[in-house]
């Protein structure tokens, strides 16, 4: 069965001819012309929008758009041709005025004729690439009015001329100009620019080229800086209110350029109110204010940073190098950690926190704490003498603070393990004597040493609080052990036993103890080495102390808190009432230096003179004989002679320190060198400088000439060898 055949059906356009009178353009147009100068003329009123669009969609339809738009063009130039007279005539303050009010007219007008010609501008208008009514509108006001030779100059004059009235302080208009700037902007960026923005930016420069000037001359640094601030902020008020948004960026970039860029380092090095003086007197609002405008420019923080850095690094060293200041090393470190704070607080206050102001401040302590080879010392006499007494009733909190104040001047240290070294001296002092404020500050401190350096750094430094709490169970075992064998005659033994490498080396003088306390040590060391297998004990009495009950004339008693030396010295009066100083010697054989120092603090002290010496004086000589002091007087019951108390060294006493600091860096620095060169197997001398010290740097900086040594012994002991080309390369023997 065969399908029917499809047929296409086609729609055609209606055949009827519309016949168009000759003269139908030339009559719409003039009712459209007549309706476009009503509508100018504020008489709109009567006119029928319905049928004026009807006439004007007509035209377009019956081909005579072209017409059509250029009759508008015509009577809207004519139109605003004579706008523009109206508004040359204005006069004075009024031109503005007038300008607004007639483009307010044109932009209402605009709209009407708009919506008459609708049609045009959505289909002719296209079609044509020709530019749409509104458009046209603004264009032609542009062309006709603000690009008239009369107007053009005359606005821009008058424009400037307000700016700068209100720049020196009159009230101006600020809704009329807001009026006038936006028109501006509405005829396109490019007319505001270049009509208004290009020269108002050349004149504000002018402007506070000058006025900078003037300030800079008769301000002190202060005021310039409020100055300067309140003229940014009354430009971005200004543009906020009045002019584009886009403006911002460029009118604050000339007022920065002008008031700040170009006078910064005057404003800087200003005397007697420039930046150091700021810092001297703690102004923390300039400086924050300066920091704020000093950001906005290039190179402006930098500049402050340079300033502040160099300021620090001259009055730092001024502090660490003043010999007076260096006679109390106490007072040496508190005058660092106030320097410190006073800068944190600055930094934190006015300079917004800025890490690279905190690096800059952290750099200069460094070159000055440094300055000062007996910093490390000190700081340790710093802890020792916080640690003492000078945290007595002081919150955990604020120990803390201490603590970590003195860990930041630590981390500043390039010559850490001298640090240590003294640390461990003064430890183990008041450890020993037990004038420690509070164990948990001590270990506290421990802790924070340990995370900074390590647990190599502090391992010896826990040693000593293992001893000293072994020590305390080993007393309690030995009591136990000895039974009712004590009398209330028998002297009170407490012994401290040191493991030799946790605690600091010391010379071990002999001295001949008294009798009595002698058995009662001798008991100790039975008991002692009888529950430990292959120990050494030896007495350190240079280290001890002791607690004698003494009855002067009168009956008078009083318990003396003196050291093992001075008991030695004082038990001999028990039998005799005058011994010369070579008696003396001879009987306890304790050191010539220390005997001396010891005789001295009994002899020579007053309130604490149980001994008289003959002759008087306050030092001791070879020929001085001492006498029991039977008049002897304290209100107090327990008189302490001659603590313990670590003090600065003598010249000798620190070259032997750093004799001591020197050997022990020596394997440190050749067991970097063999890690280095086991890694590397073949290195130049430079390159191997270079490792060894940034490996070693946490503990202290080793001198190049050192690290050749080094490696000099260590060629010699086999484990390297030079090469055989280049002599400067050196090859690891395996």
């Amino acid at each position: 069965m065969s399908t029917p055949k499809k047929r296409n059906f086609q729609i055609e356009a209606f055949k009827h001819r519309v016949v168009v009178d000759p003269k139908y353009a030339e009559k719409t147009w003039k009712i459209l012309e007549h309706a476009i100068r009503e509508i100018y003329n504020h008489n709109a009123s009567g006119l029928s929008f319905e049928e004026l669009y009807r006439n004007a969609y007509n035209m377009v339809l019956h081909k005579f758009g072209d017409k059509l738009y250029t009759g508008l063009v015509t009577t809207m130039t004519m139109h605003l041709k004579e706008i523009s007279k109206t508004i040359e005539a204005a006069q004075g303050g009024l031109f503005l005025d007038e300008l607004n009010r007639k483009w307010e007219d044109h932009n209402k007008a605009l709209q009407m004729i708009r919506d008459i010609l609708m049609y045009m501008d959505r289909t002719f208008i296209p079609s044509t690439h020709k530019t749409p009514v509104h458009d046209l509108g603004l264009h032609l006001w542009r062309d006709n009015i603000i690009h008239s030779k009369k107007i053009q100059t005359r606005l821009l004059n008058t424009l400037l001329e307000l700016v700068q009235r209100e720049r020196t302080g009159e009230v101006i208009n600020r809704g009329l100009m807001r009026n006038i700037t936006k028109m501006l902007m509405d005829l396109g960026s490019s007319v505001y620019q270049e009509d208004f923005e290009k020269l108002f930016l050349e004149v504000s420069a002018n402007f506070y080229s000058v006025e900078s000037q003037q300030f800079i001359e008769s301000c002190d640094c202060g005021d310039y800086l409020k100055k300067a601030e309140r003229r940014l902020n009354e430009e971005v008020d200004r543009v906020s209110h009045y002019l584009d948004a886009k403006s911002l960026t460029k009118i604050t970039n000339v007022v920065e350029k002008e008031m700040i860029a170009n006078h910064m380092l005057r404003l800087v090095h200003m005397e007697n109110s420039g930046l150091v003086k700021m810092l001297v007197n703690d102004k923390y609002e300039d400086l924050g204010r300066m920091y704020t405008l000093f950001r906005r420019v290039p190179d402006g923080l930098s500049t402050i940073r340079d300033v502040m850095t160099s300021h620090i690094r001259e009055t730092g060293k001024q502090l660490v190098t003043d010999p007076e200041r260096l006679k109390d090393p106490v007072d040496f470190v508190q005058r660092l950690l106030d320097e410190k704070d006073k800068h944190d607080k600055i930094i934190s206050s006015a300079f917004n926190n800025d890490k690279t102001f905190q690096n800059g401040l952290n750099s200069a302590f460094e070159f000055f704490i440094n300055l000062n080879p007996r910093s490390p010392e000190f700081i340790s006499l710093f802890v020792d003498d916080k640690l003492r007494k000078g945290l007595k009733g002081v919150s955990e909190e604020d120990v803390e603070v201490v603590l970590d104040k003195v860990m930041m001047l630590f981390r500043y240290l390039q010559e850490k393990d001298v640090f240590e070294k003294y640390y461990k001296q003064h430890l183990a002092k008041r450890l020993l004597s037990g004038k420690t404020v509070s164990d948990d500050a001590e270990r506290s401190l421990i802790v924070k040493l340990k995370t900074e350096c390590g647990y190599q750094f502090t391992s010896k430094l826990e040693g000593m609080f293992t001893d000293m709490k072994t020590s305390h169970d080993t007393m309690q075992g030995f009591y136990a052990s000895q039974g009712g064998e004590t009398t209330a005659d028998t002297p009170t033994l407490a012994v401290q036993v040191l493991t030799t490498g946790s605690w600091p080396t010391q010379s071990s003088s002999t001295c001949n103890l008294p009798a009595e306390i002698m058995g009662v040590c001798e008991k100790f060391r039975a008991y002692y080495l009888g529950t430990h297998t292959g120990r050494r004990l030896s007495w350190q009495t240079n280290m001890g102390s002791a607690d004698l009950k003494a009855t002067f004339g009168k009956a008078q008693k009083h318990e003396l808190n003196v050291s093992t030396y001075q008991m030695c010295v004082l038990m001999l009066f028990n039998n005799a009432d005058r011994l010369s100083y070579k008696e003396i010697e001879q009987a306890t054989e304790i050191p010539s230096s220390d005997l001396k120092r010891c005789l001295q603090s009994l002899a020579c002290v007053k309130g604490r003179n149980v001994l008289r010496k003959e002759p008087m004086s306050k030092d001791i000589g070879e020929n001085d004989a001492f006498y029991f002091n039977d008049k002897f007087t304290s209100k107090f019951y327990k008189v302490k002679i001659g603590t313990v108390v670590a003090q600065k060294e003598s010249e000798p006493e620190k070259l032997e320190t750093r004799q001591r600091v020197e050997e022990d860096r020596k394997p440190q620095i050749e067991a970097a060198i063999v890690r280095i060169m086991k890694s590397r197997r073949v290195l130049d001398h430079n390159n191997i400088v270079a490792e060894v010290t940034k490996q070693l740097q946490s503990r202290f900086l080793p001198n190049p000439v050192v690290i050749k040594k080094r490696i000099e012994s260590l060629i010699e002991r086999e484990f390297l060898e030079r090469d055989k080309v280049d002599r400067k390369t050196y090859r690891y023997l395996a």
